[in-house]
């Protein structure tokens, strides 16, 4: 397939809008409502609420197979992105504000899932599987900057102007700011991207959507090691999703209660530097190490680099060293291999579970199944600390990486040559 333009100049302005709109959603809008007064309570219900907008969007990914062109909607939907955050800016100012901003929060969730799916579509309708690979660790790396950059920066400048203008009114600001940013890297991507944003309007019916559903389940269902597959994919988030919960609030607990006693300020001045470098380097040279020795061969490594948070905590967790140098060089390492091995499940679902008659769906429903997997290992990570205490806890997590590693020799992992099926979609797939 001829692309007119180089996938660096598309791939991370993608992805980091991706990013972005997750972020503002389950993360950026907690931290406001914690600053308006809300209660935790409510803060967890509604925000919950939104976050199902990213683990059931398979349900309506079949709308999108049926569309000719994925960057129509990619486009579509950040220049809806960039609406909503526009209405949040208004939404803050009006007296039942809460309501309003949850109502307009629910539109941006699920704008922001849907281009989650056309934008996985797009990126693997364009590139094969070599420079999925390649490129990989550049999505994941862009994707997370977001995260970093803009609750850094934006807490910083939100905090700065809620001293001056008051809490609601600096809120307002940071959205319209965050709508104005927006918009223009969606005109941005508009030009970028690669295919043609005139398209023939698929003729859509009740019955063909509900058949087109129900025949890519089936269809996902009756792939080969399918359940296997599910497994691996659960299996191989299981610890991450309980490091990357507790890990946090290890850094700030109290050290008479086991943690380091660290401020909100320096947490978030060591993963805002050097944490965010360290991720960034270890997610792209992830991609290239994965491109350049197959995603079969690589996956060892990939399961053990996702190992390496676990360890640096319990290393912490047992030392609890009071310099910040040694703190900071400690969550380098383990930013570092959070990115390298994380590629791996990106690549796994794209390569092994995806390809296929519907693979944009297909990726879909793995990355759905992967996210509910997460949300499972975060919610329990909570009471099984509280048990084991914060060393314990830190080596059980240990012990959750080795069920993935053994799984890992009984799943089919495409090597050099990729999968046939995944060479079958890339020569008819679209953008």
């Amino acid at each position: 397939m001829s692309q007119q333009r180089s996938p660096i100049t598309w791939v991370p302005s993608l992805y980091f809008v991706q990013g972005m709109q997750f972020f503002v959603v389950m993360l950026i809008a907690g931290l406001m409502f914690k600053n308006m007064g809300v209660a935790n309570d409510q803060i967890a219900r509604w925000t919950g609420l939104l976050g199902l907008a990213w683990a059931i969007k398979p349900l309506w990914s079949p709308f999108l197979e049926l569309a000719r062109s994925k960057k129509l909607i990619v486009v579509a939907m950040q220049f809806t992105g960039a609406a909503g955050l526009a209405l949040m800016a208004g939404a803050l100012q009006l007296p039942m504000y809460f309501q309003a901003a949850i109502a307009v929060l629910f539109l941006l969730a699920y704008a922001s899932a849907t281009h989650d799916i056309a934008c996985d579509g797009l990126y693997m309708a364009s590139l094969d599987a070599k420079s999925q690979a390649a490129y990989a660790g550049w999505q994941g790396a862009f994707f997370n900057a977001s995260k970093f950059l803009t609750l850094g920066g934006l807490l910083v400048l939100a905090g700065h102007l809620e001293k001056s203008i008051g809490v609601f009114n600096a809120w307002s600001t940071i959205f319209a700011l965050l709508a104005v940013v927006l918009a223009l890297l969606a005109s941005y991507n508009a030009w970028a991207l690669p295919g043609a944003l005139n398209t023939e309007h698929a003729s859509l019916s009740a019955a063909s959507i509900v058949k087109t559903l129900k025949e890519v389940i089936v269809d996902f269902l009756k792939k080969p090691g399918i359940w296997l597959a599910i497994l691996f994919i659960v299996l191989f988030r299981f610890a991450e999703g309980q490091v990357q919960t507790i890990g946090p609030l290890f850094l700030i607990e109290a050290r008479d209660k086991g943690g380091l006693g660290l401020t909100t300020e320096q947490v978030g001045a060591i993963y805002g530097t050097a944490g965010t470098a360290a991720f960034l380097v270890g997610s792209i040279l992830g991609g290239y190490f994965t491109s350049w020795l197959s995603l079969k061969r690589a996956m060892p490594i990939l399961i053990i680099a996702m190992a390496v948070p676990n360890a640096v905590f319990y290393y912490l967790s047992v030392t609890l060293p009071t310099d910040s140098f040694h703190i900071g060089a400690a969550v380098s390492v383990e930013m570092f291999g959070y990115g390298f091995g994380f590629v791996g499940m990106i690549l796994y679902i794209m390569q092994a579970v995806a390809p296929g008659k519907f693979q944009t769906a297909h990726y879909a429903l793995g990355s759905g199944v992967m996210q509910l997997g997460f949300i499972l290992s975060k919610t329990i990570s909570g009471d099984i600390q509280l048990a084991l205490g914060y060393q314990q806890f830190f080596l059980w997590t240990i012990a959750c990486g080795v069920p993935a590693f053994i799984l890992m020799f009984f799943v089919r992992i495409p090597g050099r040559e990729g999968s046939e099926a995944a060479k079958q979609s890339e020569a008819t797939a679209s953008a």
